[in-house]
């Protein structure tokens, strides 16, 4: 089985440092399991983005990424509470 190699932008890390410790550390979890499987049970496509994006939830937090299949990249975009991540 081949891993995906993830990638956290300099955006997105920044929206995770400011999410409280005990979430943060599912939310991370949650990213460390895209590298087995970048399309979990539960994640959705985007819709109405240039560029194909998917969401995945943890508690009231999203994570908004893409996925390369040819290079297996998971790439983080976005971290954020479920109230503000669309905007």
């Amino acid at each position: 089985m081949e891993f995906y190699e993830i990638i956290i932008g300099k955006s997105a890390l920044k929206q995770l440092e400011n999410i409280p410790s005990n979430d943060r550390r599912r939310i991370v979890a949650q990213i460390n399991s895209l590298a087995n499987d970048p399309r979990p049970q539960g994640v959705k496509k985007l819709k109405g983005v240039s560029e194909d994006l998917y969401r995945i939830k943890e508690g009231n937090y999203r994570v908004v990424y893409a996925i390369d299949d040819k290079v297996k990249i998971v790439d983080i975009r976005q971290i954020g509470n479920r109230k503000d991540i669309y905007k």
